[in-house]
């Protein structure tokens, strides 16, 4: 419960900066005649939604498990992860999409109106607000072992560097002259480029633990280099692995002396067991299969 109510206010932290934000840059940009300016705005009002998201999400991540849920309810941590990249990547294709639309009507002829400088302090004002929230919001992401806040925590930092693009964008259609007016479109475009790609990081780690991909392989290395110190386990294998949330699963046979008593095999394996637990956490769910030497 602790966790949960952690993972709210670093959520709500950034939640109030967006709507700060996402109003600021909707007028600095239509007043300011800024398309880049706009599109940083869509942004903001995307992280806005994706925190309400977490919220929802690592409320119902946070029930323990039920007659339903015999692993617990740590996978819609997950998908809440899977969610923000998926509401990324479509906010990235609409973003590149409209800057395309500009630079050929700019190219046909169009002339572009070149942005104001109150859009070029918003885009000043996100970059040093997003950035202070991405590292706080990093931070506590790596002391509550929270996909989704990290993946929250990337989402303002997109924010922040796409306001840089915004900013480099808007400053050169406003001081090199009507003929780079080009720039703000084009700034549109690299900020809708880098928010692809953190898009497709995001749903490629998301949606592989929801199909249940394996750990890593130095984890599953050092899992087994663990299970096998314990005195009087032999060749651990057959290791099955994967994440549930932010908790690991872990599943692997052990090799015993035939002759030991069912007692002692049973101590043995509980002491694999332990050692792993305080080695990934209290909620890591392990299931150790023993079979004789």
């Amino acid at each position: 419960m602790e966790r949960q109510k952690e993972i709210y206010q670093v959520t709500l932290v950034g939640g109030v900066v967006n709507v700060v934000l996402l109003v600021f840059k909707f007028v600095a940009g239509i007043l300011g005649h800024s398309a880049a300016m706009v599109a940083d705005a869509v942004h903001s009002l995307s992280d806005f939604i994706t925190d309400i998201i977490v919220i929802v999400f690592v409320h119902i991540s946070g029930k323990p498990q039920d007659k339903s849920h015999d692993y617990g309810h740590g996978k819609y941590e997950t998908l809440a992860m899977t969610i923000i990249g998926v509401a990324l990547l479509v906010v990235a294709v609409g973003i590149v999409y409209g800057g395309i639309m500009k630079i050929v009507a700019w190219a046909g002829g169009e002339q572009l109106e070149a942005p104001g400088t109150l859009a070029l302090w918003a885009a000043l004002l996100s970059i040093v607000l997003k950035e202070a929230v991405y590292h706080y919001s990093m931070v506590k992401a790596r002391q509550l072992q929270s996909q989704a806040v990290e993946a929250n925590a990337w989402h303002h930092r997109s924010d922040a560097l796409s306001s840089v693009g915004t900013a480099i964008g808007i400053g050169g259609a406003i001081f090199l002259g009507q003929r780079w007016t080009v720039l703000d479109p084009v700034a549109s475009i690299i900020v809708g480029m880098f928010i692809v790609k953190v898009a497709i990081e995001l749903l490629r780690r998301g949606i592989g633990d929801l199909l249940e991909q394996s750990l890593p392989d130095e984890v599953e290395e050092e899992i087994l280099q663990l299970a096998g110190s314990v005195d009087g386990v032999n060749m651990p294998h057959a290791l099955r692995t994967r994440r549930i949330g932010n908790h690991y699963a872990i599943e692997l046979h052990i090799l015993m002396d035939p002759d030991i008593t069912l007692r002692e095999a049973h101590d043995k394996a509980s002491e694999v067991e332990q050692l792993l637990r305080s080695h990934y956490g209290p909620e890591t769910h392990i299931a150790v299969h023993v079979e004789p030497r």
